[in-house]
């Protein structure tokens, strides 16, 4: 693959809208592994990020630096963080419900291929890996399983 981090953005978005918030049993390790993160970014020390330090460990979230620090005392504490990146995956998801909506023209409560092609072309490109049951729909609960494989997959490519 020529482009593997674009092809990861492209798969993240979706990933986003159709993901589930976490179960209590799995997101203890996924707790860690930000705290740990965030410590790593955390270049003094202080148990809370600057500017500048979320510039360097996190870029894109940076953007949104002044939103993120909801007390406004120019360091986003893990809290804070946290909750930002809550609101803006539930947003996510919600717009994504909203796009599954739009697309399932006949309201059956699951794509056709061609329903996917003209509303949801991820959905399209990769129907037939998505439609597990392979019964020539794609529903919200196949398009999470899908979504999900292929973060962990992306996870684990990053760990090689």
């Amino acid at each position: 693959m020529r482009h593997p981090i674009l092809f990861a953005a492209l798969l993240l978005v979706p990933a986003v809208a159709f993901a589930e918030p976490p179960a209590d049993q799995g997101a203890a390790p996924r707790q860690g592994r930000a705290a740990e993160h965030f410590k790593k970014m955390d270049a003094d020390g202080n148990g809370s990020l600057s500017k500048a330090e979320m510039e360097k460990g996190m870029p894109r979230a940076a953007k949104d630096f002044d939103a993120i620090d909801a007390n406004k005392d120019g360091q986003a504490s893990h809290d804070e963080l946290r909750a930002h990146l809550r609101g803006k995956a539930q947003a996510a998801r919600q717009k994504g419900a909203e796009r599954f909506k739009q697309a399932d023209a006949d309201g059956n409560g699951s794509l056709s291929k061609a329903e996917a092609e003209k509303d949801m072309p991820m959905v399209a490109k990769n129907f037939d890996a998505v439609d597990a049951n392979k019964d020539g729909q794609a529903t919200t609960d196949e398009i999470r399983a899908f979504m999900r494989d292929k973060m962990k997959e992306r996870r684990g490519a990053r760990t090689m």
